[in-house]
């Protein structure tokens, strides 16, 4: 399998170069050359495995320059540490199979793939000898997850940028209380966009870049989009088939459009088994006014409950993109050049049609996530974090009669103590890992949200 940018400006590429470049050198998102949907014999075989041995399957599909045996030991070294044995399990409650993805090391759904991309990298690097710069944003999950993923691996140093008082206390500590010598966190003074814009400068830069071997965690990286798509795969086939229905619908929990171009890819691999894509977002509903009305248009970002959801430019909405333009590459590059210059782009009625069949979109105010976090709890005992709720929320609202729907629960609901509190008028209980955070030393840089302070930070750091 070859890699190419969803901009068409490198040549094709295998797998271990796709994953070390991040994001590609043209400024583009580097995207499989085809994807192709797996045959009924492969489905077949699918449904017998459990996840890190289906995890395996499917990664095969997308990554052939790896020997079977070494990706099948990465693979079983990212899950081994899960907390339950089906790695990501599904409960039902109601009319909702919550598709339980917070049993990582940082209770959140990004474990699913950056344990995974931390173990790759590892590997990559000792074979080559190199060394790697990882620089990433995060709006609140990715960078505990990038951390905890590559803290004390040899030849890496992890560079994360946070907006200063817009995560939640607990997604803080989790980022600042890793000490490890090779791990720098730096709260931005301004949003998630901010830090998310000067990180795709840096990669811009490729004199930078080249000079400092600098790698993407965030989901610009490819590996990150193929690690969950296994998740969705898992959930369909556990849900269809042998009697029961044929399709299923899933509600996702949507900011930077990485974890529901995940499904969308998901799809292409198994059409028959998933349905609906629901999109759902807070009131920074940048992408529900892109499904609804064809208008991808910036506006300003607004703290919620959902912080990590609080995201107005999202970065993987250019892979969607490239096949809503039938995977032309100019005009693709030609679109995100406007919307770079103008910050909006439009829809004709001919393609929002098209979008249309391919996601459907709620958004969810703030009110709605806060009764929805009670109401759930009130009839079914059981605890969504605010961006669960959103999904749940949105996912409810769009349900098809006889369709299993499934909501991705993306965080523990103890990450997001006071937005809990606030709609069930108590904090959930703290797991271990949490409770242990409040009496650990932290460690952390504040720095101006402009590119060349953090690019001097990065240099005078780097590996």
């Amino acid at each position: 399998m070859r890699y190419i940018s969803t901009r068409g400006g490198i040549t094709p590429i295998p797998f271990s170069e796709a994953v070390m470049m991040g994001l590609a050198n043209d400024g583009g998102l580097l995207l499989p050359e085809k994807l192709p949907p797996a045959t009924s014999d492969e489905i077949a075989a699918w449904r017998q495995l459990d996840y890190p041995d289906l995890a395996v399957a499917v990664l095969s599909r997308f990554i052939d320059d790896i020997p079977h045996v070494d990706l099948e030991r990465l693979v079983k070294k990212s899950y081994a540490g899960f907390q339950h044995p089906e790695v990501t399990p599904i409960v039902k409650h109601g009319e909702c199979h919550i598709l339980e993805l917070f049993h990582g090391p940082t209770l959140a759904f990004k474990d699913v793939a950056l344990q995974l991309l931390g173990n790759i990298f590892e590997y990559l690097l000792a074979k080559s000898g190199g060394r790697m710069n990882i620089i990433g944003a995060t709006s609140g999950d990715t960078g505990s997850a990038a951390i905890y993923g590559v803290r004390g691996k040899e030849r890496i140093n992890i560079f994360i940028l946070h907006p200063q008082g817009r995560v939640s206390p607990i997604q803080e500590r989790q980022m600042t209380t890793v000490l490890d010598d090779n791990v720098y966190n730096i709260a931005v003074q301004g949003t998630f966009d901010d830090g998310q814009a000067i990180v795709k400068k840096l990669f811009g830069d490729l004199t930078f870049k080249e000079k400092h071997q600098l790698g993407a965690i965030n989901s610009i990286n490819w590996a990150r989009i193929v690690a969950q798509v296994v998740y969705y795969v898992y959930a369909a086939l556990k849900l269809t088939g042998e009697g029961r229905p044929g399709q299923v619908d899933f509600a996702v929990p949507t900011g930077n459009f990485g974890d529901i171009f995940a499904g969308f890819v998901a799809r292409r691999l198994i059409p028959e088994q998933i349905g609906q894509l629901i999109l759902a977002t807070n009131e920074n509903n940048l992408l529900t006014r892109f499904v609804q009305a064809g208008d991808y248009s910036v506006s300003s970002v607004r703290p919620t409950s959902s912080p990590s959801m609080d995201i107005q430019v999202a970065s993987n909405f250019e892979r969607y993109l490239y096949y809503l333009n039938d995977q032309d590459a100019r005009r693709t590059s030609r679109d995100m050049e406007q919307f770079a210059a103008t910050g909006s782009l439009q829809f004709d009625p001919a393609r929002l049609a098209r979008i249309q069949q391919d996601f459907v979109s709620r958004s969810a105010d703030e009110p709605a996530t806060k009764a929805t976090i009670r109401d759930f709890h009130q009839a079914h005992d059981y605890l969504l974090d605010p961006h669960t709720a959103v999904g749940v929320y949105a996912g409810l609202a769009c349900r098809r009669a006889d369709i299993p729907l499934v909501c991705l629960a993306t965080a523990h609901p103890a990450k997001f103590g006071e937005a809990v509190e606030a709609a069930i008028g108590r904090p959930p209980e703290l797991p271990p890992a949490l409770a242990a955070l409040e009496n650990l030393e932290s460690r952390c840089r504040v720095l101006p949200a402009e590119e060349l302070v953090i690019k001097d930070f990065v240099a005078q750091h780097a590996l």
